[in-house]
């Protein structure tokens, strides 16, 4: 016996899909007007100041890096973990910036120390990442590979 709601399936599918991806593409742009909005803020901010320090041109690095994988997510409905990698790595060194001028208790040489091990392992990350893909290729290169073969 048929359910009867069966006929009603892929239409109902077709909507939500659709929904998602409106959903999606909304949340994008929101996301990336944000950034946009709060690098015009920090870049303004800078301007006041009258110089740009170390910290803020590291600031306007993770904006730059953020809008990049914005972009790349956008075009291609991946998330490029190396970005990620690549914004936490920037944040880091931001934050040892700022730390380095309070070294005058044990805490902070231990704190410091602490982050350049976070950098080193999200570098090699970073290097684990690029050997992979230069020897194994992206999972998602061979999917289309396997889609662009013909069926024999």
């Amino acid at each position: 016996m048929s359910n009867p709601l069966s006929k009603f399936s892929a239409p109902i599918h077709a909507v939500g899909d659709t929904l998602g991806h409106l959903f999606h593409y909304i949340a994008l742009f929101v996301i990336g007007g944000t950034i946009v909005w709060s690098s015009v803020y920090e870049y303004l901010a800078i301007m006041q100041q009258g110089y740009a320090s170390l910290k803020d041109i590291l600031l306007l690095f993770i904006y730059l890096e953020l809008g990049a994988m914005v972009g790349i997510y956008f075009k291609t409905h991946r998330l490029p973990v190396q970005y990620l990698i690549y914004i936490a790595i920037t944040a880091l060194a931001r934050h040892l910036v700022i730390d380095i001028q309070k070294v005058t208790d044990p805490f902070h040489v231990y704190l410091i120390l602490a982050i350049v091990v976070a950098i080193l392992i999200l570098s090699a990350a970073i290097f684990v990442f690029a050997y992979t893909a230069s020897h194994f290729g992206n999972p998602e290169d061979q999917a289309k590979s396997e889609d662009t073969k013909p069926d024999f």
